[in-house]
């Protein structure tokens, strides 16, 4: 039970951090964005405790001026305490590899991207630090810039190949809006849901999350927010900063 919690919680990075949702905006052709991220997840149900501490690494390259690529290293530390018994691990989750084509921009109205991935099965399954199989899948974005608000859609799907008997076919919608609040700030919410990994739920994991992204400079920007979920299958809130240099 304790590991199927933890199991629970593999994911894809996503976007302009703290956003889950990805805009469609690509880095440009030999441009390269370094991205230092940390999330803290905390999900308590009766006597069960579960906390999650990620570190992860992204590196992002323009192959073209509407193509990225996109790797992400993941390191997560895990808790899990049920009444007298307290579990711990912690080392490389799954790697994950994507895509992105900015394939169509359409004056005045909005610009769309596919984000084809795939996840590698770098992290040990049995201690609940990855699904021990390959998992792929692809996300439709779109954004609609309205300086200086920008709206972002997107909708995914997952096969989520694993050992540990969770659904293979995962649906994903969230949405997700920026505002210039000034030449350096910006603030930023998000909603969203995901089809539930276990077989045994019909209770999706849906959350909400606001913060900021700061400009330090034209290559340096941080970010902190607050996720919160919206019902049990989510956690119950999750603390997230990160750090991007572009070069």
């Amino acid at each position: 039970l304790l590991f199927a919690f933890m199991l629970i919680h593999s994911a894809v990075c996503f976007a302009a951090h703290p956003l889950i949702t990805d805009d469609a905006g690509t880095v440009g052709r030999g441009k390269a964005e370094l991205e230092l991220n940390f999330e803290y997840s905390n999900y308590k149900e009766g006597n069960m405790k579960e906390e999650i501490t990620e570190l992860s690494t992204t590196l992002t390259y323009g192959l073209m001026e509407n193509l990225d690529l996109i790797i992400s290293i993941p390191y997560q530390h895990l808790k899990i305490k049920d009444r007298d018994e307290t579990l711990k691990e912690d080392g490389i989750s799954d790697i994950s590899l994507e895509l992105k084509w900015n394939f169509y921009e359409m004056k005045d109205f909005a610009s769309f991207a596919l984000k084809p991935f795939l996840t590698l099965p770098t992290g040990d399954e049995a201690k609940g630090l990855g699904n021990g199989k390959a998992t792929f899948g692809v996300y439709l974005i779109a954004t609609k810039d309205m300086e200086p608000l920008a709206l972002h859609l997107n909708l995914g799907y997952i096969r989520n190949e694993n050992k540990v008997d969770d659904r293979k076919d995962i649906w994903h919608i969230s949405f997700a809006s920026e505002l210039n609040a000034t030449k350096e700030l910006k603030l930023v919410a998000n909603i969203g849901i995901e089809r539930n990994t276990d077989k045994e739920s019909n209770t999706h994991p849906a959350f909400i999350l606001g913060g900021f992204i700061y400009s330090i400079s034209e290559k340096l920007d941080i970010d902190a927010g607050v996720k919160f979920g919206l019902n049990k299958a989510e956690a119950d809130y999750a603390i997230l900063a990160g750090l991007k240099y572009t070069f």
